[in-house]
C-alpha cells in the first residue's frame, strides 16, 4: 500500500474521520444530544467511510444531515430497504450519499456510512438524539454517552452487524464533549467518571450551568455525568405544542403532554419486608466476564465482584423464600434441578458452588437459560423475582427482551449492566419488560451496593391494581400513549405520554389521579397541571413520545397488531414506518439518507471502502468473550488457552509463542487446527494497552516488540498451531474454548499426573483438562543474530508467579459467617473477623447471654461502628439479624451492647441497632 499521510488504522489504513464533538442539552429529566463527526478525504481516490457505533437504546434519533462546503442536505426517514437501494443508486451513479440506520438486531447499534467522498473533500454530519434521564439510587439523574462498542455475541448461525475495532489507545479520531444543564431547581453538582474541567454556573439561582470534557479522552470508557438537583424529584407535567405544519388530530399536530411520576409510599409500609419470594440469580458467567470491573490496577474483575455479590444476596434473602442460581455460556447449568427452600443447608450447599464459579463457560447464550427458567412451574404464593447479570454483549437482543415480555405475567426481572459497553438496550429492555428495574455498574462503581438496592425493591410488597383517571376540561380529550404502567418503586420515576385534542380554554388546568394498592392499603397520587403549552420546548416531547409508540410497536407481534381479520406478516412493519416517518425518528424499519443532487458533477474513480474503528476495552482484544459463535457477524477462531502457573522455563517447544500475564498467571492462547503445543516461529505478538505489533520475530529482531511496563504485563498471543508437543511444561493447563474436544493426558506421561486431571462434562465444550504444577520458569524467545542464526534469549523477566488468594474483605469476611437464620457463631472465624482473639471475645460474653446472642450483637456494632459506609450492602442482613434477636433469644440485650461497645472500643447506641 502506498504511503499515506493523516488517521490510520491498526492496519495502517486511512480513517477518514478526524473528530467527534458532542453537545449536551439537559433540561431537567430530558436530554437533547448533538454530535458533530468531521470527516476528510486525504487519500488521492474517492472514498466511502462506514462507522459502526453505540447509541443509548431508548435515545429517539430525531435529525441528520450533512454539510458539505456551504451545501447542507437534510436526510429524510424513508423505509429502511428503499433508503439502502437509494444509496446504493447514488454512489452507483457517481452522486455523494449518507446513511444512517438502526442495527436489525439491538436498537443500541447504528451505522453510519458517508458515500463517495471525494479526493481531499470534508464533511461534517451532524446526527441528533432525545433521550429520558435515569433516575440513581441516589437521586442523581444518569447520561451515558457510549463510546465503547464491545464486541456482540451471536449465537451459531445468526447474523451480526460488521464492526471494526481497535484498542482505545489507538482511536484514530478525538472527542471533544460538553453540556449545559438547566432546572427549575437549583443544579447541585455533576459528577463525571471522566476528567472534567469544573463546573460553570450561568445565573445566581444555579439552575443553569455548564461542565466539559478535559482534553486528551482515552476512548477506555463511556462518558458519564451524574446531575444532582436540590429538592429532587417532583412530579411534573410538560405540555407541548404540536408542530404548526402537521395536520390536527395526528400524533405531531396535536399538543402532548408529558407527566413524570414519583409515588411516596407509606413509611410503614415500606419498612416491612416481604418474607416469602421465589428467588432466581442468572449469572453470565462467559469468557468475557473475566475482565477487570476497571482500569485501576488491582481491580477486581466482573466474575470475583458478581461471586461477593452472591453472597450478600444468599446471606439477605429472608428464611421461607425459594431460590435457585442458574449461570449461562455458551451452555448453561443450575445449582438446583429446581427452585428449594432457602435454609441454612441450601445456603451453604449454593456458596460453595458459587465460590467455584469463573469465567468459562464460552459464548453468551442467555435465550437458553431463560427458556429453562421459564419452563419451571412457577411456586404458590412465593412470586418469582428474577436477576439478571450481564455485561450485556449479546446480539440477539430483541429476541430476549421479547421472551421476558411473553412471560412478564409470572415474574418481575431485575437486570444488571456489568462493565463498560454493556448493551443499554438489553439491560433497559429486560427491566422494563419484566417489571423490575435496571442497573449499570461500570467505572469504580462497587456492584454490591446497587444489586442490594434492587433486592429492597423485590422485597418490597408489589403494587397492584394500577390505574390512571384523567380530569380535563370540557371539549377536551386525551389519548395515552405510552403502554400501561404495571410497576411503581418508591423514588422511581414513570413516565406517561398522551396526547391532547380539542380546544381548551385560556389558562385552563388538567389533573391526573395514579391510583394503587400496596399491601392491601388502597392509595393515590394527583398531579394538576396547567394546559397552556410551554415556551421553547420544541418537539422534544413529541419525539419521545413517537419513540415509546415505535418501541412499543416494535416489540408486540405481528398478530397482536391486527384489529380483526387474518394476521398479516407487514401489518406491524407498516405501522411503524408510518410513524418513523411522520415523527422523524428512526425505527428498526427505517433509515435517514441523504443525496447531494445539487452539484451535478459525477465523482470519478473507483470507489475505496474504509471502516472507521470504534474503541474496543483492553480485554475484549485479548480474547475474553464469546466462542463458538458470531462475534458481530466475524466467526469466532476455536481457541485452546495454556494457563500455567510458572517460576521457570517455559515453550521452548514453541519459542516464539506469545504469552499473557493475567493477575500472576501466565497463559498463551492458541489458535489451534489438530491438538496442541508446536507454534509457527511467525506468530503474531500484540502487546495489549500498547498494541505494538510484530509480524515475525525472525525478521524484525525485536526491535518493535516490547513488555511495556504500561501494558502492566499484559502479553497477549495467538499463534496457528499443528501438532501435539507439551514437552515445556507436561503439566499445563489447557482450556477448549468452543467446540474443539479437550485433549487428553497422553502427551503428558512424563508428569504423573493423570490421575489428578479432570474433564468436566457440563461445560460442553468448554472441557478443562487442569493439573497442578510449581515451576519457576523464565520465557525464552528467539533473536535472529547478524549471521542469521536463531538464539535463545532471556526476557530476564521476573515473574514469580504462583498464584495467591488476595485477603477477603473484612466486610464479606463477616458476612459470610452469619448463619441463614441471621445470627452469627461464637468461634475463632468471628473473633477474626471483629479484630479481637478468640480470649478476648469469650472472656469479655456477659455470663448471662448465650454465644449466638453475644456473637450476632458483635457483628451488629462492629457493622455500624465500622462499617456504616457500606451500610446499603449489609442493612438487609442485619434486618435478619436483629429480627432473630427479638425472637426470644436475647435476654439481656442491653448488657451485651454495652460490653460489645467497650470490648470493639465503639459507641453504638442499642436503639441505632434496631433491638
Amino acid at each position: 500500500m502506498e504511503n499515506c499521510c493523516g488517521l490510520l488504522t491498526s492496519k495502517q489504513e486511512p480513517v477518514p474521520l478526524k473528530s467527534v464533538e458532542v453537545e449536551l442539552e439537559v433540561r431537567d429529566h430530558v436530554a437533547t444530544v448533538v454530535s458533530t463527526l468531521n470527516y476528510e478525504n486525504k487519500e488521492d481516490k474517492p472514498l466511502e467511510a462506514v462507522f459502526v457505533f453505540p447509541m443509548p437504546g431508548d435515545a429517539a434519533v430525531c435529525h441528520f444531515s450533512a454539510t458539505i462546503g456551504q451545501t447542507q442536505i437534510v436526510a429524510e426517514v424513508k423505509e429502511k430497504q428503499k433508503a439502502r437501494e437509494e444509496y446504493d443508486d447514488a454512489l452507483s451513479s457517481g452522486q455523494q450519499a449518507f446513511l444512517l440506520e438502526e442495527s436489525d438486531q439491538s436498537p443500541d447499534i447504528f451505522s453510519l456510512s458517508v458515500g463517495s467522498l471525494p479526493p481531499g473533500e470534508s464533511a461534517s454530519i451532524r446526527l441528533e438524539y432525545v433521550t429520558e434521564l435515569a433516575v440513581q439510587a441516589d437521586e442523581g439523574l444518569r447520561f451515558v454517552l457510549p463510546a465503547v462498542l464491545n464486541p456482540r455475541y451471536h449465537p451459531q448461525g445468526s447474523e451480526g452487524v460488521q464492526v471494526t475495532s481497535v484498542p482505545a489507545s489507538l482511536v484514530p479520531y478525538s472527542l471533544s464533549f460538553s453540556a449545559r444543564v438547566s432546572s427549575p431547581r437549583p443544579v447541585s453538582k455533576v459528577e463525571s467518571n471522566c476528567p472534567m474541567d469544573p463546573l460553570k454556573y450561568l445565573n445566581t439561582e444555579q439552575s443553569q450551568a455548564t461542565v466539559k470534557l478535559a482534553a486528551g479522552h482515552k476512548f477506555d470508557k463511556d462518558v458519564e455525568l451524574l446531575i444532582y438537583y436540590k429538592d429532587a424529584h417532583q412530579p411534573t407535567a410538560v405540555v407541548e405544542a404540536g408542530q404548526t405544519s402537521a395536520k390536527p388530530g395526528t400524533l405531531m399536530g396535536d399538543p402532548l403532554v408529558m407527566l413524570s411520576l414519583y409515588p411516596e409510599f407509606p413509611q410503614a409500609v415500606m419498612s416491612s419486608l416481604a418474607s416469602c419470594g421465589e428467588f432466581v440469580f442468572l449469572l453470565d458467567r462467559s469468557g468475557s466476564m473475566g475482565v477487570p470491573m476497571n482500569n485501576n490496577e488491582g481491580s477486581q474483575t466482573r466474575i470475583g465482584s458478581a461471586r461477593d455479590t452472591l453472597l450478600l444476596l444468599l446471606k439477605s434473602i429472608p428464611m421461607g423464600c425459594y431460590f435457585n442460581i442458574y449461570s449461562f455460556g455458551s451452555s448453561y447449568e443450575h445449582i438446583f434441578p429446581k427452585s428449594v427452600e432457602y435454609s441454612e443447608k441450601t445456603m451453604e450447599e449454593a456458596l460453595k458452588k458459587v465460590e467455584g464459579m469463573e469465567d468459562d463457560l464460552g459464548g453468551t447464550e442467555i435465550l437458553e437459560a431463560l427458556k429453562h427458567i421459564y419452563s419451571q412451574a412457577c411456586i404458590p404464593n412465593q412470586p418469582r423475582q428474577l436477576f439478571v447479570f450481564t455485561d450485556g454483549e449479546v446480539g440477539n437482543t430483541k429476541e430476549v427482551i421479547n421472551l421476558v415480555k411473553k412471560n412478564s405475567a409470572s415474574h418481575r426481572c431485575f437486570s444488571f449492566g456489568i462493565g463498560e459497553g454493556a448493551s443499554s438496550a438489553l439491560i433497559n429492555g429486560l427491566a422494563k419488560e419484566g417489571g423490575g428495574h435496571a442497573q449499570f455498574i461500570t467505572g469504580i462503581d462497587r456492584m454490591q451496593p446497587k444489586v442490594m438496592q434492587s433486592l429492597r425493591f423485590a422485597l418490597q410488597p408489589a403494587v397492584v391494581d394500577i390505574s390512571v383517571k384523567w380530569d380535563l376540561p370540557k371539549g377536551v380529550s386525551v389519548s395515552v400513549l405510552s403502554p400501561p404502567i404495571t410497576t411503581l418503586f418508591q423514588g422511581q420515576r414513570s413516565l406517561i405520554y398522551a396526547q391532547l385534542t380539542g380546544q381548551s380554554p385560556k389558562a385552563a388546568e388538567g389533573s391526573v389521579t395514579v391510583k394503587y394498592s400496596l399491601a392491601g392499603h388502597p392509595s393515590q397520587n394527583k398531579l394538576h397541571f396547567n394546559l397552556k403549552p410551554a415556551e421553547d420546548s420544541g418537539l422534544t416531547v413529541h419525539r419521545l413520545a413517537a419513540r415509546t409508540l415505535i418501541r412499543s410497536l416494535e416489540m408486540v407481534e405481528d398478530e397482536e397488531v391486527v384489529e380483526g381479520g387474518e394476521p398479516d406478516e407487514g401489518v406491524k412493519k407498516k405501522k411503524v414506518v408510518e410513524l418513523s416517518v411522520q415523527s422523524g425518528v428512526s425505527s428498526a424499519f427505517t433509515a435517514f439518507i441523504a443525496v447531494n443532487k445539487g452539484s451535478g458533477e459525477t465523482i470519478q474513480g473507483p470507489l475505496v471502502r474504509r471502516n472507521v474503528p470504534t474503541p474496543m476495552p483492553m480485554m475484549a482484544m485479548c480474547g475474553g468473550g464469546a466462542s463458538g459463535g458470531r462475534m458481530m457477524g466475524r466467526p469466532i477462531p476455536r481457541m485452546v488457552s495454556c494457563s500455567m502457573p510458572m517460576r521457570r522455563t517455559v515453550m521452548e517447544a514453541s519459542p516464539s509463542a506469545q504469552m499473557v500475564n493475567v493477575g500472576g498467571m501466565v497463559s498463551c492462547s492458541m489458535p489451534m487446527r489438530r491438538t496442541v503445543m508446536e507454534a509457527s516461529p511467525s506468530a503474531q505478538m500484540v502487546n495489549v494497552g500498547e498494541a505494538q505489533s510484530c509480524k515475525s520475530m525472525e525478521s524484525c529482531g525485536r526491535r518493535n516488540c516490547s513488555m511495556s511496563k504500561k501494558s502492566k504485563g499484559m502479553v497477549s498471543c495467538s499463534m496457528p498451531m499443528r501438532r501435539t508437543v507439551m514437552e515445556a511444561s507436561p503439566s499445563a493447563q489447557m482450556v477448549n474454548v468452543g467446540v474443539i474436544e479437550a485433549q487428553s493426558c497422553k502427551s503428558m506421561e512424563s508428569c504423573g499426573r493423570r490421575k489428578n486431571c479432570s474433564m468436566s462434562k457440563k461445560s460442553k465444550g468448554m472441557k478443562t483438562l487442569l493439573t497442578a504444577m510449581r515451576r519457576t520458569v523464565s520465557s525464552c524467545v528467539r533473536r535472529p543474530t547478524s549471521k542469521g542464526v536463531v538464539q535463545r534469549e532471556s526476557l530476564n523477566c521476573s515473574l514469580d508467579i504462583e498464584p495467591q488468594q488476595p485477603p477477603r474483605d473484612p466486610l464479606l469476611q463477616l458476612v459470610s459467617l452469619q448463619k441463614a437464620s441471621g445470627c452469627w457463631e461464637l468461634d475463632p472465624a468471628l473473633a477474626a473477623a471483629v479484630g479481637k482473639t478468640s480470649e478476648e471475645v469469650e472472656n469479655t460474653k456477659p455470663a448471662s447471654e448465650n454465644k449466638e446472642v453475644w456473637a450476632t450483637i458483635l457483628a451488629l456494632i462492629w457493622l455500624h461502628g465500622f462499617k456504616m459506609d457500606a451500610q446499603k450492602e449489609w442493612e438487609l442482613l442485619a434486618m435478619k439479624a436483629v429480627s432473630w434477636l427479638r425472637a426470644p433469644n436475647a435476654p439481656c440485650v442491653a448488657e451485651c451492647v454495652e460490653a460489645g461497645n467497650t470490648l470493639l472500643g465503639c459507641k453504638v447506641q442499642k436503639d441505632a441497632l434496631g433491638i
